[in-house]
Order: structure tokens, then sequence, then C-alpha cells
């Protein structure tokens, strides 16, 4: 009987071995990884081999390159964001934060926004969302959120001009009012709207956001309506490996 060929140890096998270690917590989050010539010893492979299974990891997202050629499991410490409960009801914004904040806060975390405003012309999706011509001039407020210190979104904010002028929504820096900035100018939201994607980051938003390669993002979209038709629509990018979506409904 001839016995079978030991089985050729390849960058997948060797991906998929150190992918089983992560999921079973053998690695863990954070660990640092043994280096490319540990590793070649161990597996009976060339460098280039252990190189290209380190990258499938890279892919997928479980494991981020640091200076000096050292490799990590990632370590990530996800919100729970619920968006049920996200602008509904009572507002919790106050004059040291907004509804997100105060929710941030209420999960024993440090949140912190940074926000700046921009005047831009309506495009044909911004058009459709806002129900403004095209080309008419809205207000966009853009912010970068962090949670700890690391950032954990972009969300940009837009609301018609004819709602915005004259009002705090021009103002640049994180401005919070009882109740929301719109319900405290006489335009309170009534009902929302909610659209998610699930997609790859643009390279600007690998940047802003400091997304390891292979991280998906969520884009939410919400569009509030008031008694007038919408008076703001919402873009949330937010990086998958940072968040929780949660979403409790009636039956």
């Amino acid at each position: 009987m001839t016995t079978p060929a030991p089985r050729r140890t390849t960058a997948k096998s060797i991906a998929d071995d150190l992918r089983a270690q992560i999921k079973s917590g053998a690695l863990r989050p954070g660990d640092v990884l043994p280096t490319s010539r540990e590793l070649a010893e161990h597996y009976g492979v060339t460098l280039k081999t252990v190189g290209s299974g380190i990258d499938l990891l890279k892919t997928e997202g479980l494991v981020i390159g640091e200076q000096g050629g050292r490799r990590r499991v990632r370590a990530s410490r996800p919100i729970v964001w619920n968006l049920t409960r996200f602008e509904r009801g009572k507002r919790r914004d106050s004059s040291a934060g907004d509804d997100w904040a105060a929710a941030i806060r209420d999960a024993g975390r440090e949140p912190e926004q940074h926000v700046s405003v921009q005047l831009e012309q309506a495009d044909a999706q911004m058009s459709a969302w806002l129900q403004v011509p095209i080309g008419s001039e809205v207000v966009q407020r853009v912010r970068l959120r962090t949670v700890d210190g690391q950032p954990y979104q972009l969300s940009t904010s837009s609301f018609p001009m004819q709602i915005a002028e004259g009002t705090p929504l021009l103002d640049d820096g994180d401005i919070s009012m009882p109740g929301g900035i719109l319900a405290a100018i006489g335009h309170p939201q009534l009902q929302v709207r909610d659209e998610i994607t699930i997609r790859m980051p643009s390279p600007e938003e690998t940047d802003q956001l400091q997304l390891p390669p292979g991280t998906p993002v969520a884009e939410h979209v919400r569009i509030g309506y008031g008694e007038i038709g919408p008076v703001r629509v919402m873009v949330t990018i937010a990086p998958g490996d940072r968040h929780r979506l949660v979403y409790e409904l009636e039956v």
C-alpha cells in the first residue's frame, strides 16, 4: 500500500490555521503574531509563502500591520448603535453634547465631535433626498466622531438653505441645543426614513477613519421629515469593525 504524500503547506493553509487560532482565542485581540521567519520555520515554508498567508488575513481585516513589520490581531471595541432609539422621542441633546454623545457616555466611553460647515449645491441624489431643485444651495455640517480618541464615524448632515439661514446650523463647531437644533429653530423632525448600504470605503474614508485594509463600512442615510417635508438628511459612514447596529421593532 502506498503511503500518501504529505500535504503541502500553502499560503491559504497558513491563513486557515492562524484564522482558527484567532477565532478560538488562542491568538487574542491585540496579540503580536510571530515573526515571518518564525512562521516560516514553524510551517516549513518560504518567507514569501508566509507573507502571502498574512496578506489574506489582512484582506479579511483580522490582522493589521505596524511600523517595523510586526503584525497584530486586530483589536477593536465596537459600540452598540441603537438606531431605533437614536434621535427618537425625548432627545438628550444639551449644551454638553447631542443625543449620540449621550449614548456613548452611557456606555462608559468618551465621545468627541469635530464639526465644520460648508455650502454645497444639491446634486441629483441630494435633490431627491431633500426635495429641493438640483443646484440649489444646501448647508452641510461635516463631523468626525471619535470614541476614546479613535475615529468611529464620519457624519454629514445637510439642510435646505431656507431652513438653515440665520440659525446656529451655519456656525462651525460642535453645537447642540436641548431637544436638538432643528426643534430649537422651529423645524422639528416628526418622522425619519433610514437607508443602510454595506460597501467598501473610499480612499478618503479609509484615511479619515484610519481603517485597516479589508474593513467594510455601513453607509447609514437618515432623512428627517418635518411638517413641510424633508428638513435634513444625515449620511453617516460607520466602520464595520467598530459598530453593532441595532433596531427594535414592534411586530
